[in-house]
């Protein structure tokens, strides 16, 4: 059994922002796999089906980007799913906008989504996939450039972004991930 989840925060008012990328990967992996997100608990919405032989969950946590790891940590510990079998989504403001970067575990890198995440589960050996949002420019405040939409010029590398970035999850749901990692960060 495997649990992907990607971070955001609930509302439509956040619906295309930067911070939202999590959402969005995993509704497009929904989409493809066939996994409806069509049930509440866990403070959040999820979806559980068989992907060929493998028992998949989809969940975005509705907590609030800051507090992701409360629903993660009850979704994990309910289906009793190995922290080695969680994969996390979620926007990097150090990756260039529409650049993806796989890793086996880490620190959170100031992310409090993670922070949130690493807090809960009382480890960081989660694999994740992050997806670049790009840096504000000078004077800009961090909060408001995360929960600001992508500018025309950047809608096209983000959706290929988010294909690219489901791609990825979904090739990990039958591959090692090591072997996923090497395939896309090359």
């Amino acid at each position: 059994m495997k649990l992907i989840a990607g971070l955001g925060n609930p509302g439509s008012e956040y619906e295309k922002t930067r911070h939202n990328i999590g959402f969005r990967v995993v509704d497009y992996i929904s989409q493809q796999v066939g996994i409806p997100l069509s049930k509440n608990k866990f403070k959040g919405v999820y979806g559980m089906g068989l992907v060929e032989t493998e028992k998949l969950i989809l969940l975005k946590p509705m907590t609030y980007m800051n507090l992701s790891g409360d629903s993660i940590k009850e979704a994990i510990h309910f289906f009793d799913v190995p922290i080695e079998q969680l994969l996390v989504i979620y926007d990097d403001l150090d990756l260039p906008v529409g650049k993806i970067r796989l890793r086996e575990k880490g620190s959170s890198g100031g992310h409090n989504g993670l922070k949130s995440i690493i807090s809960h589960l009382h480890s960081d050996e989660f694999k994740r996939i992050r997806i670049g949002i790009g840096k504000p420019m000078p004077g800009i405040d961090v909060a408001d450039y995360v929960l600001s939409p992508f500018q025309k010029d950047e809608r096209e590398q983000i959706e290929k972004a988010i294909q690219r970035a489901g791609e990825a999850a979904m090739d990990w749901i039958h591959k090692p991930f090591v072997q996923v990692m090497n395939g896309y960060n090359g």
